[in-house]
């Protein structure tokens, strides 16, 4: 088991974070915010791929406007991101998001940002500090020599003393960098300091795969620590793949149980069915599955029905013809066309959520 560490504990919407709450997905919505029919079409698809806390860029008047709207149409918590511009925070709050995502120390005036606390903490919203390797003031990149995880680390000290001294304590805090130790450096160095709530992730990583790697090894180093209160993978892909992504990374680190778990062999020549074509249709037709299950598509009569034991559903072929089994034991042996619908109907079967 991980021993988590003991952060504070904050709301977002009605999302409980940090101080042993389960480890939250959130994702950044890609469509234009001020396009509110294609945000809130994007937000339900995210929704149903069990993302729990959405984020939205609002890059200008307009954009904020539309936060009221799209919040009336969605279930998940908005966060509304928001970079320089104290108005726009103001506005968003008055739209009803439920947490912002702004740096106080760069808003400028110090009434300013007691303009925005205060709002927030009106409506008892919690803001989010993201400290961002790539945009550090610039006397502490002259300070440390460069972008270290110390200079990252005293960027959101600076950020936070502010929120301190006006009496807000509601903050979760991210430093990213797209370098993934520099990253991991700097959340272990924050995490022995303070107690606040950590929205881990590694910023930028790019396309599938080398995102995905960059993610996991980032984000799985620092949960596997005990360090992490939300995450969000960052891909240059679908919001979607994001959220898989995460909670297939909390899957494997044990923080968290979802959906279908596919073991499936990486084929060899004793492999006798078209493998790479099963999982893909097990998968699809699994995808709206939220309960934890285990499903095994084995290739061969070797290896497959034995590894495969532990799973909770499995299939294993052999020529033209394969076996369909439950918790180790053989239901079925059926013609190769037929392994797939066979195992998705006795998963269905014994699941009870018939899908229509």
């Amino acid at each position: 088991m991980i021993e988590r560490r003991k952060t504070r504990r904050i709301y977002v919407g009605d999302v409980s974070i940090g101080d042993g709450a389960p480890v939250r997905v959130q994702s950044m919505t890609k469509t234009d915010t001020r396009n509110v029919k294609a945000t809130v079409r994007q937000i339900k698809t995210l929704e149903k791929a069990g993302c729990e806390i959405i984020r939205v860029a609002v890059p200008d008047e307009a954009a904020a406007k539309a936060l009221g709207e799209i919040k009336k149409m969605i279930k998940i918590p908005l966060i509304a991101d928001i970079h320089f511009n104290y108005k726009l925070a103001l506005e968003a709050i008055n739209q009803g998001v439920d947490g912002l995502r702004i740096n106080p120390g760069n808003i400028g005036a110090k009434w300013k940002v007691r303009e925005v606390v205060n709002a927030a903490k009106d409506k008892r919203i919690p803001i989010r500090i993201g400290v961002n390797a790539g945009s550090l003031p610039k006397d502490l990149i002259e300070k440390y020599g460069g972008c270290t995880p110390q200079a990252m680390v005293e960027a959101a000290e600076r950020h936070i003393e502010i929120l301190e001294e006006l009496d807000f304590h509601d903050i979760k805090v991210s430093l990213k960098a797209s370098d993934v130790m520099k990253t991991v450096e700097a959340y272990r160095a924050f995490s022995n300091k303070y107690d606040y709530p950590l929205h881990v992730g590694i910023t930028e990583t790019g396309p599938v795969p080398e995102g995905v790697v960059k993610s996991s090894i980032g984000i799985g180093l620092l949960l596997l620590e005990g360090i992490g209160d939300t995450i969000r993978v960052s891909l240059t892909d679908s919001p979607q793949v994001e959220v898989n992504v995460a909670y297939e990374i909390l899957r494997v680190t044990g923080l968290r149980q979802f959906g279908v778990d596919i073991i499936s062999c990486p084929t060899c020549g004793r492999c006798e069915v078209n493998i790479k074509k099963m999982v893909k249709e097990v998968k699809k037709a699994l995808s709206y599955i939220k309960q934890p299950i285990q499903v095994a598509v084995m290739g061969c009569s070797v290896n497959g029905p034995g590894e495969a034991k532990e799973a909770d559903f499995g299939i294993a072929g052999g020529r033209r013809q394969g076996i369909v089994f439950a918790k180790g034991k053989i239901i079925k042996t059926v013609k190769e066309n037929k392994l797939v619908d066979t195992l998705v109907e006795e998963i269905r079967k014994s699941i009870g959520t018939m899908h229509h």
